[in-house]
């Protein structure tokens, strides 16, 4: 009896413990600001699959700015023409962050992979990407000021 309580309770803290440590944390319920501006992320993303001007032409800035993958610094008209993604294959974001800076302006950042036709003389780019996004409010609308995309692994481009 008295070895049987021991081992008891070393199977009960075996079989509790794990489900315990597995309860995942309770999701943040995301504010007004975070909720509207990973929308507008997302329907840009969906703007760049589709290559649709329209988009870009109504969202960007006057002064948009693009730093490519490759580090590439492009600004307008050139940063505009060059949103969209007629290679595109896949773009798919995850782990989407917004940093407020003032009611007027806000980074949202994200993971991504990305796969595209392979480039020219190049070949594809890098699979995993870090996408960062400054988005301005203009009057009462959401405006895209500044867009970079960063390399997240190296060795795979």
């Amino acid at each position: 009896m008295k070895l049987l309580c021991p081992i008891s309770a070393a199977f009960l803290l075996a079989t509790v413990v794990p489900g315990i440590a597995q309860i995942p944390a309770p999701a943040r319920t995301l504010s007004p600001l975070e909720q509207t501006l990973i929308t507008n992320e997302k329907r840009l993303i969906e703007a760049q699959k589709k290559d649709d001007g329209a988009f870009f032409k109504r969202t960007l800035t006057d002064d948009f700015s693009l730093v490519e993958v490759d580090g590439k610094l492009l600004e307008p008209p050139e940063a505009a023409d060059d949103m969209g993604g007629s290679d595109l294959l896949e773009l798919t974001p995850y782990d989407i962050k917004v940093v407020a800076l003032n009611d007027a302006a806000a980074i949202v950042t994200y993971d991504a992979v990305v796969r595209k036709a392979p480039e020219e003389d190049q070949g594809p780019p890098p699979r995993y990407q870090h996408f960062s996004s400054v988005w301005v409010k203009q009057g009462d609308q959401w405006k895209l000021k500044f867009h970079q995309a960063t390399a997240a692994h190296w060795g795979d481009w």
